[in-house]
């Protein structure tokens, strides 16, 4: 059974950092790219950015501007979210998922399997 298990969310203040894991079991995820997703009250989930397991590469939304950074611990089968320069609209639900294709990464319906989410809350 796939689990996808988001843990590091809280309230930071703005200009804080945090970074979430999303700890990935179940299978094997060499061939599958991770994304990071967060949904606002009221507002539709959006793309944050990802990681291609095998390759390592990565990429991101344009509003990142450089504040986080996605990467994997394969020993730990563990991916994170480093978040840096927190404000006020990065407060959301963030979420983890695994996407066995190679296409769409941008979008959440490319993905197969999604964690439960973790709050993130960042005060001004």
């Amino acid at each position: 059974q796939v689990q996808l298990v988001e843990s590091g969310g809280g309230l930071v203040q703005a200009g804080d950092s945090l970074r979430l894991s999303c700890a990935a079991s179940g299978r094997t995820f060499s061939s599958y790219a991770m994304g990071w997703f967060r949904q606002a009250p009221g507002k539709e989930r959006e793309f944050v950015g990802g990681i291609k397991w095998s390759a390592g590469s990565t990429y991101y939304a344009d509003f990142v501007k450089g504040r986080f950074t996605i990467s994997r611990d394969n020993a730990k089968n563990t991916v994170y979210l480093q978040m840096n320069s927190l404000n006020a609209e990065d407060t959301a639900v963030y979420y983890c998922a695994a996407a066995s294709g190679a296409v769409g990464l941008r979008t959440s319906a490319s993905y197969n399997y999604w964690g439960q989410g973790t709050q993130v809350t960042v005060s001004s």
